[in-house]
């Protein structure tokens, strides 16, 4: 067994010391160019021809990346540095180069019709906290969830209203109501993805039922006749048939988003109307009351012209009558004796 010195062991301990050192330190022709931001490292110094002849090419590019990296993570422990949880971290800079994307960017969620009016109204939306005071149990509950405050779920016993069926179980009322809320909301939220995604949402049409009623029967047998090309127009009635109810033409209402003109001209008009002390004066309205006016009156005179002339003509005939028989009368008279 060989026995080494003090002095040859510093000395080992030098050259490793010294290795190490310049393991750490690499140097390049040209300096390489550096997006810290993107851990990027750029190198435009040219590949020496002979030593990567020599070499074998795998062992010659993982000693080229190798000092590359090198590098790269030299100047990045000259970044300002600070201590997080027991761990070193270096602060990157902004990056400077830019990277082309794997994807295309993300579309924006489109808005819901709720969103959309709020928006508009300039309604925004309030931060609720999560804790609220529970006066049944005096104590600080959740808003919602379980164990929420004001669960009427728990309750043990249901008032029965006034104009309710004494029999009807109101427990499975108030879960079948909670149902039909949940169905809703669903629905709502389906139509909200149909939208966005510009698809045709379809009808809602009769729902199934074990035992429809006369009205459901009455609006299926609509809704079927309307189904045809010529949109029930050539469809016979049954006998004793009567027209569906709350099936006509709809009522249009002025659009809760999109363009308010026409809302802000109609209510404009009502303001001013109500404003102005005096009626509004409708000419063409008030000369065309005065020409009928006129017409009728002129009409009136001319009816009792017409009765008066009508009259007197047959007083005239009366009294030309009288007068023949008075005659004729006289006449007889006269040969009597």
């Amino acid at each position: 067994m060989a026995v080494h010195s003090v002095e040859d062991v510093l000395a080992k301990v030098e050259r490793e010391e010294a290795e190490k050192r310049g393991s750490i330190n690499v140097h390049k022709s040209l300096d390489l160019e550096f997006d810290l931001g993107n851990l990027l490292a750029t190198d435009k110094n040219s590949i020496d021809i002979r030593e990567f002849r020599k070499s074998p090419k795998d062992e010659f590019l993982c000693g080229l990346a190798r000092d590359n990296t090198q590098l790269l993570i030299n100047s990045i422990w000259q970044l300002p540095i600070e201590r997080v949880e027991e761990a070193v971290v270096g602060k990157l800079p902004d990056p400077t180069t830019r990277l082309p994307r794997e994807k295309p960017v993300p579309k924006a969620k489109p808005l819901t019709r709720w969103e959309q009016f709020a928006k508009l109204k300039g309604i925004k939306k309030k931060k609720k906290t999560n804790l609220v005071w529970d006066e049944v149990s005096k104590e600080w509950k959740r808003r919602w969830g379980y164990n929420r405050a004001k669960d009427n779920t728990k309750e043990w016993l249901i008032e029965v209203p006034d104009k309710a069926d004494p029999i009807e179980d109101q427990f499975a009322k108030r879960i079948k109501a909670k149902k039909e809320r949940v169905a809703k909301n669903e629905l709502n939220r389906l139509r909200n993805i149909a939208r966005s995604q510009k698809i045709k949402i379809p009808g809602t049409g009769l729902p199934p039922s074990s035992q429809p009623s006369k009205t459901e029967l009455g609006k299926a047998l609509h809704i079927a006749k309307m189904s045809t090309a010529s949109v029930g127009k050539f469809q016979d009635k049954l006998a004793k048939e009567k027209e569906p109810r709350n099936i006509g033409k709809k009522r249009k209402f002025l659009p809760v988003i999109g363009d308010f003109s026409a809302e802000k001209q109609k209510q404009l008009e009502l303001l001013k109307l109500m404003d102005n002390k005096k009626p509004k004066l409708d000419v063409t309205k008030a000369v065309n009351k005065q020409m009928r006016e006129e017409d009728a009156a002129s009409a009136a005179l001319r009816r009792k012209k017409d009765f008066k002339g009508r009259r007197g003509k047959g007083r005239g005939k009366d009294k030309r009558h009288k007068g023949a028989k008075q005659a004729v009368r006289h006449g007889s008279k006269s040969r009597k004796s």
